[in-house]
């Protein structure tokens, strides 16, 4: 799930990371074994949950847009951002329909989109990377990082497809417990999204609450479908 940048807080870890010395040969012949045991640790997870913060960079616009929150995912098929910062702004999958709420930055509308049935991973910024992810993208090692939690593997990884948002992304796994704590995705539109996962919780539930919207009183609905038929 990729989306513009005033609704660019959705679906979506600047800092100063130690590099640790790996040899090069390890590193290209570890890429696709580190990606599968992460694509492997995802399927264990039914929920998850983390604190956010995400930075869209995009050098058309100036400084970086920088917002945070909490990020919540039930898999299969749904998946929301609620942002503390901007109070208010929501993104919720709830496994129909994709709602894009920002009244920081467009008061007394909502944005609806329909989720495709199948042949995606549905709006989900993690699992699209990890599901399925040698059929998607060509992988490659490029270092690993020390971070706060401790030590994670970076690898680049390049669509296989042409179409798709983006053109190129690179994940943090964690090599303890093979979680992607963060992404840095470069899109097609020249933006780049970067999303730091912290206090990740995983198979302990989500409120039904988050993955559910409920349209505030006053607030129009824009079917983005009709808008683009």
């Amino acid at each position: 799930m990729i989306v513009g940048r005033s609704d660019g807080r959705t679906v979506g870890l600047l800092g100063v990371l130690a590099y640790l010395s790996v040899s090069p040969t390890v590193r290209q012949s570890d890429a696709l074994a580190i990606l599968d045991r992460a694509a492997t640790t995802y399927q264990t997870v039914s929920t998850l949950s983390a604190d956010f913060t995400q930075i869209i960079v995009n050098p058309m616009i100036g400084a970086p847009d920088t917002t945070w929150g909490r990020l919540y995912e039930m898999r299969p098929s749904h998946f929301a951002m609620r942002f503390t910062r901007p109070k208010g702004d929501r993104v919720v999958a709830d496994g129909r329909w994709l709602w894009l709420y920002t009244p920081s930055t467009t008061p007394g509308q909502v944005i609806r989109t329909k989720i495709p049935e199948v042949g995606t991973t549905g709006p989900n910024l993690i699992g699209q990377f990890v599901e399925r992810p040698r059929e998607r993208y060509r992988a490659r090692y490029v270092r690993a990082d020390s971070l706060p939690t401790g030590v994670a593997d970076v690898l680049r990884l390049t669509p296989l497809a042409r179409d798709w948002p983006y053109d190129d992304a690179l994940i943090w796994v964690d090599r303890a417990t093979a979680l992607l704590t963060r992404l840095d995705i470069g899109e097609s539109s020249g933006q780049r999204r970067v999303l730091i996962l912290r206090n990740v919780r995983v198979n302990s539930g989500v409120p039904q609450r988050e993955v559910t919207f409920s349209r505030p009183a006053g607030v129009r609905v824009v079917d983005a479908d009709s808008a683009r038929d």
